[in-house]
């Protein structure tokens, strides 16, 4: 399809309580939006870069740069272009994945929903809904942390995950377990807070029937992870390590994980995460959907992806209020523990426009 426009919208959406992690704490969302404006119809993507370079390289400024100077420009001189053609046009501008990942999703929602097929289909979709596991950040005391861990449990959410970090580890595990039981699914989430150095006090978590430790030392530390999970029962799943196919595949070449976390802002869009989840089901690697705190946009994305065949744990699709008191969509609910799919074309949701107007802080249209 001809790409004629794209409108490029930055939002400020206040979280609902801070997020902290072992990176640092978050109080809002800020958002860059991506809309392509095509002769048949727009489709929305989200940029998921942080504002600052914590988790990742990126951050929300530098992508709404890059993709401004450097990204659109080469969108707009290939003439008629398909989302599947985004990464390969793409491609000589080096890294800036996530904002990659915002413009391949706004033309992959406009070219479904022109054709009237849902994101879901698309994806080869086997579940109407996904089970829902919280991510649960670091609290001020243990105490604080069992309530509201007590609270996601009593919402109905099936799985939780606890963010950690040096010193804050095997007590807080070991006091969520003792309080609501062995029979709770849970994770833990380090973000690359560790070293293998830290090995024996990371064995110390195997007691506690985890599901797995997500990313616990460096992304670029394959044979640390690959060492780690010989010396560690507890399963070893990589985040951010896994930044394409070709990392996925090596990372389970080497032994470095038992389990994939996929995001699709990290891995440059919604079509290379699925080849990632491929790769992982031939090699009998199980994966799971993380989130980036999405606003309804990327949520509903997530969804779908995670209705796939590949993904078989429960992921970090959570309802909009857990991060959200207004999201820019209509709200994703718990519905017995799961969240419902979207159905309609594309993406399957409607950006609400009051909502979008109120927290707009710049917009800029950009003409091919």
């Amino acid at each position: 399809m001809k790409l004629t426009a794209v409108e490029l919208r930055r939002i400020s959406l206040p979280l609902v309580a801070p997020f902290r992690t072992s990176f640092g704490t978050e109080t809002t969302k800020d958002a860059l939006l991506v809309r392509a404006v095509t002769p048949d119809g727009e489709g929305w993507g989200e940029c998921v870069a942080m504002g600052a370079p914590l988790y990742s390289s990126e951050y929300i400024d530098a992508a709404e740069d890059v993709v401004r100077r450097f990204l659109l420009p080469r969108l707009f001189a290939a003439g008629d272009v398909t989302a599947g053609q985004v990464a390969h046009l793409l491609a000589p501008i080096k890294g800036h994945p996530m904002a990659k990942a915002a413009l391949e999703m706004a033309l992959l929602d406009a070219e479904l929903r022109a054709a009237g097929q849902s994101l879901a289909t698309f994806f080869g979709a086997v579940r109407d809904r996904v089970p829902s596991g919280v991510s649960v950040g670091i609290m001020d005391t243990i105490a604080q942390l069992l309530d509201v861990v007590g609270g996601y449990l009593a919402e109905g959410y099936v799985r939780i995950k606890l963010k950690i970090e040096p010193g804050w580890d095997v007590e807080p595990v070991r006091a969520v377990r003792e309080r609501f039981g062995d029979e709770l699914l849970l994770q833990v989430d380090a973000n690359t807070a560790y070293t293998l150095g830290d090995a024996r006090r990371l064995a110390e978590l195997d007691p506690f029937g985890l599901l797995l430790i997500e990313q616990p030392l460096a992304e670029d530390d394959l044979r640390g992870h690959a060492e780690l999970a010989k010396r560690i029962a507890t399963p070893v799943c990589l985040d951010e390590s896994v930044t394409s196919a070709r990392a996925a595949a090596d990372a389970i070449a080497l032994g470095a994980c038992q389990i994939i976390n996929v995001k699709p802002g990290r891995v440059g869009g919604y079509l290379e995460a699925r080849r990632i989840a491929a790769v992982a089901a031939a090699n009998g690697v199980p994966v799971w959907c993380g989130g980036m705190l999405e606003t309804g946009i990327g949520r509903g994305a997530n969804a779908a992806l995670a209705a796939g065949p590949e993904f078989t744990l429960p992921g970090d699709v959570s309802a909009s209020g857990r991060f959200y008191a207004r999201d820019i969509t209509e709200p994703f609910v718990l519905d017995d523990g799961h969240i419902r799919v979207p159905t309609g074309p594309g993406i399957g949701v409607d950006v609400l426009a009051d909502v979008l107007a109120d927290v707009t802080t710049a917009v800029e249209t950009v003409r091919g």
